[in-house]
Order: structure tokens, then sequence, then C-alpha cells
């Protein structure tokens, strides 16, 4: 904690801890790249504090100067480099202001910002602010920076906080007894164009067009207000929206989409929401902090309310404002009432109707939604039980029908479907490239059998919920004893020879395999390895490894394919001399090779020194 210095009589002074400092450091020589952020900064504090003022007076009549206007003051002198900006907000008290100005916000956030620096990132717009550190940005363009505040609490007195942004910061009794806060301070000889209002007025447009308050530099009003999500869809422009979902998202490209609802009924609300072009990076991770605005009346209720969607559609941006909400309760209570739990269900399922229109209509938009949000959208499968059967129609998956550009629907593929074909037939893996090569997949090719390519990792925990689909099995095709039509070259296994040849391969891996058989699917490979009837399938047993690093899977079975010149080779060489020890090692190499075609690595070492044994005895 900060702690006071009582020597000094003008007021305390305070230290700010190591990590603050640490911090200011990082802001104010490594982070950031644009400096003019600062005060997209210090207007979006300002509108949080008049919406905390707005709510306030809601419910609560005993505030100071109830008739001030909510409004954001900026003053700049192009002659004195001078700027301060002023809001008639919440205020703080003493100990709010020590609180709120002297301590990081978040958990973790120096660690964050260290590691940036540390790899030569810049903060740029998008995470300035995520952390609880917008305010200490005003440090790149000021040496010193006074903040005096005055709190909406009548009793409450002023105070005047004042900081260089280094070791310490002192705290005094202010002078201001208006509601609000004030920041000014000197620019710094590099930012004086700062001072100058035109130059202010751009970056307000730029930054903070929509903001909810009147935005005033040097008394011109700046900002266009406008509720868009209160007008007919047909009043607002496509210009319009895409300028609001630019500024509410921080998203510098226009959306992919949107959805603008106005109901009247069971309950009452208007919504604009955006779908956006492009997923974030940590698109897993903002599902757990993003989502639409809930307003009531125009009034911001709460930022990113994750109540109003499922996790799964929380790459949604955008805006719910409804007269629904019990107001005089608390925010807690507001959120679980069951007028937001009938919002949230409606918009979810217009959401949906949105992308099955996509899907239907526009099946190149719905392609380019789905690669950039289908890991978060997906997991809705296993989340969403009302929507369940809607989200299976619009899961998409690569396929050896089409190219690897395109995907399937599990609709498409069961129009595709063979006559005979009884099943659904999908292998897993991480590439595709890759998995067209597995030997598993030469029947199915050969018989012209569509096969899903599932490459997706999100699609490890998917698939195994997946059962069937219009009574349709979906099957592993590295699942052993597949209900597939044997071709009839092969033969049963009677041959003395074969039988005594798989039993040096059962003996030779004993420890690696549960059994070892002749293939009825391999074609143009000598081996491949395949999951036990009763056993995990192969996407199940990567979800429970990714799981528990203990997990042990099962052991598979390995066939071989006697039509194969290797495997033809290895039966003559037997014949010969059956203790013949290069026969163990091609057996161990064959296991090894198709265990990395499996995705299990063979150790580098050992199967690198085999291989070289073989072609050896090969070149003799």
């Amino acid at each position: 904690m900060a702690h006071p210095d009582s020597s000094v009589p003008q007021g305390e002074q305070f230290e700010f801890k190591a990590e603050m400092k640490q911090l200011l450091h990082l802001i104010i020589h490594s982070l950031y790249t644009h400096p003019e952020v600062f005060l997209r900064e210090l207007i979006s504090n300002a509108a949080d504090a008049l919406n905390k003022t707005r709510f306030r007076q809601l419910t609560d009549k005993n505030v100071r100067d109830p008739e001030a206007e909510l409004a954001v003051r900026i003053t700049v002198d192009s002659k004195k480099h001078t700027f301060a900006i002023e809001d008639t907000g919440i205020g703080m008290t003493h100990d709010e202001l020590i609180a709120n100005i002297g301590t990081i916000a978040n958990s973790g956030t120096l660690a964050f910002l260290q590691q940036l620096s540390q790899q030569q990132h810049t903060l740029t717009e998008d995470l300035i602010g995520k952390f609880g550190v917008g305010f200490y940005s005003v440090f790149m363009v000021a040496d010193e920076v006074s903040v005096e505040t005055c709190s909406a609490d009548p009793a409450a007195p002023s105070c005047r906080w004042v900081s260089r942004g280094e070791g310490t910061f002192t705290v005094q009794p202010g002078e201001r007894t208006a509601r609000g806060t004030i920041i000014s301070f000197t620019l710094k000889e590099s930012a004086q164009d700062f001072s100058h209002a035109y130059h202010v007025k751009d970056i307000i447009k730029k930054y903070s067009n929509f903001v909810n308050f009147p935005i005033y530099v040097n008394n011109d009003r700046v900002n266009v207000i406008s509720a868009i999500w209160h007008k007919k869809p047909a009043e607002v422009t496509d210009s319009e929206r895409t300028d609001f979902y630019n500024f509410l998202a921080g998203d510098g490209e226009p959306p992919l989409g949107h959805l603008h609802v106005s109901l009247e009924g069971a309950v009452n609300f208007k919504a604009l929401v955006f779908i956006p072009g492009r997923a974030p990076h940590d698109l897993l991770r903002v599902q757990q902090e993003k989502s639409v605005h809930l307003y009531s009346n125009k009034v911001l209720i709460q930022r990113d309310c994750l109540d109003l969607l499922p996790e799964y559609l929380h790459f949604v941006r955008g805006v719910v404002d409804t007269i629904d909400l019990p107001l005089n309760v608390s925010r807690e209570v507001t959120q679980s009432s069951p007028a937001m739990a009938k919002i949230s269900q409606i918009l979810t399922t217009k959401i949906i109707s949105l992308l099955e229109d996509w899907a239907a209509n526009q099946p190149d938009k719905y392609l380019q939604f789905y690669k950039e949000f289908g890991p978060l959208f997906k997991t809705g499968i296993n989340t969403d039980f009302v929507n369940r059967e809607k989200l299976v129609e619009l899961l998409r998956f690569g396929t050896t029908a089409l190219p690897a550009e395109q995907m399937t629907s599990l609709r498409g593929y069961g129009e595709r479907l063979k006559p005979d074909q009884k099943n659904i037939y999908y292998l897993t893996g991480e590439i595709r490239e890759v998995l067209e090569r597995n030997p598993n997949l030469e029947y199915f090719k050969k018989e012209g059998l569509e096969v899903l390519l599932i490459t997706e990792p999100i699609d490890i925990f998917l698939m195994p919920s997946l059962p069937e689909y219009a009574d349709k099995k979906l099957l592993p095709i590295d699942k052993a004893d597949l209900d597939i039509v044997s071709r009839s070259r092969i033969e049963k296994p009677d041959n003395k020879l074969f039988q005594s040849l798989l039993g040096l391969f059962r003996g030779t891996l004993k420890d690696q395999v549960s059994d070892v058989v002749l293939s009825h699917r391999l074609v143009s490979s000598p081996a491949t390895l395949v999951t036990e009837k009763k056993s995990m399938d192969s996407a199940t047993e990567k979800m429970m490894r990714m799981m528990d690093k203990n997990f042990v899977p099962a052991k598979k079975i390995m066939e071989i394919n006697p039509e194969h010149p290797l495997i033809a080779n290895l039966s003559r060489r037997y014949l010969a001399n059956s203790a013949d020890p290069l026969i163990t090692t091609c057996i161990r190499q064959l296991y090894e090779g198709s265990a990395f075609i499996d995705g299990n690595a063979p150790s580098a070492g050992q199967f690198i020194q085999r291989m070289n044994e073989i072609m050896e005895a090969a070149t003799k």
C-alpha cells in the first residue's frame, strides 16, 4: 500500500508502490506509439464518471449539484501550452483518489506489459485502457499532472492529487466546490500540438464521437451524440452503422454484418449488434471478458454484460437497451432478472437466424464468419441444448469431396451419401495435408466414400458429442471393425506362412500393440494403426491427453497389407530364415512409422539408427 509521509506540511505525500513505478516507466518510455490516445483515455474515464452520476441520480436524489449538466469540457491554451479536461461526474473522495490513482487496477498487468516490452511490441490502441492503465498515458505528454476532484457525496471535501509520474504523489485539500474532476497540466515541448483546439477536436471526432455526453473544446461542442439503436433501421445509413461499430469495438475495419432489433411485447428492448470481420488473436480468452453493452433508456448500466448472450456468442459486439430492468436494485440483481433472461433468449435466437440466412443465401460470407469465429461458436454444441439442433446444422467441416478451401455441412455430406452407405465417416488430425496421406483413407478413396477431415483443435472435444446425424452414425475411420464392404481380394488369413509372420509381428510388438491382423482397408500402404472397437476413438484420446497429462491411451491394433511389396518381401525372407534379425528390425520400423503418422513421434535416435541398418542391408 502507498503510505503517507507525515513530514510534508502542504499535504500527504505518498510513494508509488515499486510495481507502479515500473508500470509508469514502461508506459512513458516503451509501450505507447501514438500519444494522442491519452485524450481518448481521459475522455473515456470522464464518460465513465458521468455514467456513474447518471445512474446514481436515478435512485439517489442526495447528490451534489443535481442540476449540473453532465458534460466533458476541455480547455486548451496554445500560447501557454496548457491543457485541462473537466467533467461533472461522480468525483472521488480522499480515499478513492488514493486507491484509483496510485495502484494498478488489474492483477497481472505489469507482468503482461513487461512481456510486451521485452518482445519489442508496442501497446496499441486496442490494448490501451484494457488493463486500467489509461490515465497514466497522460504522462507521455506532461511532466507534472494535477487532478482536483469533488465527490458527488455532498459531505465529502474536495481533494487535489499532484505527481510527476516518478516516485511519489501528493494529496492535499482542494479548492473545487462543484461536483466532478478536472485534470490539468502543461504540455511537454514534444506534445504542444495538443494545445491547439482544432487538433484536439480532430482527435475527439476520431476516437470519441459517440460518447454519450456533450464534449466541449474551449466552449465549442464537438461530438455528435446519437443513440442510433433508438432509430428505425431504415433511418440509419451504412456509414453511420460502421462508424458506430468502429467506435464501439475499437476496430478499424467494417463489421461482417449487423442485426438491428426493436421489440415490444412480453419484453421491450432495442438492440444494435455486430459480427466483426475478424476474430481477435485471443478469441477463446476474450469470451470471458467481452460482450455487448447494456443500457436502460440510453443510460449505460454495464459494459460487456456477459449475461446478455451465451459464451459461444461473446464475439458479438453492440448495445442492448431496455426499459424493463428494475433500476432501483443492484446491478447484480438486474443482471439476473427475468427480463434479462428473456432478452438473452430472443437475441440469441435472432443471431442464430442471421447466421442461418448467411449459410443459406450467402455461403461465402458465412464461411468467412465460420473460419474466424468457429472455434468459439462451436462450443455452443455442448452448452446450448435449446438451440443445439440449429447449431449442428451450422457446423462446417473439411472433406475429401471438396477442395481444401471449401467446407461442407453435415446436411451436404448426407446429400452425397452412396445408396448403400450407412454411416458418416471422419478422420481427425492437425493438418489437412497430413490427413490426406493417412493410410486409413486408402480404402475410402478407392471406393469413393467421402470422409470428413477434422483439423480444428476444438473439434477434438466436439466430435465425441456428435454420435449421429439424421439417423446416420458418425464414425472415425481409424476404428477397428468398421462396417465397410470388405474387398474380395482379402481372403481369410488361413495361410500358414502369413499366420507365422503375424505371430512374429505380435511377439515383436507385444508391448506396443494389442494385436496384429491383416487389413481390409489398406491399398497402397504396408501398415497402419487403428483403435480397438471398444476403446476410445482417437479424438477422445486426444481430448483426454489435453485434460490429463498422465492419461495412458489403450494399445492399438496394427493392420498389415499382405499385398504390399514390403510385406510380401518380409514374408519371403521369413520363409527363407525365420530367425533373420532384419525382419524384426523392419517390423519395429513399420510400427514406429505408423505411430508417427498417427501423431505419436517415435524416438528419433532409434528410428534413424534402425533406418540406417535397413538401408545398409538393402545395399549389400
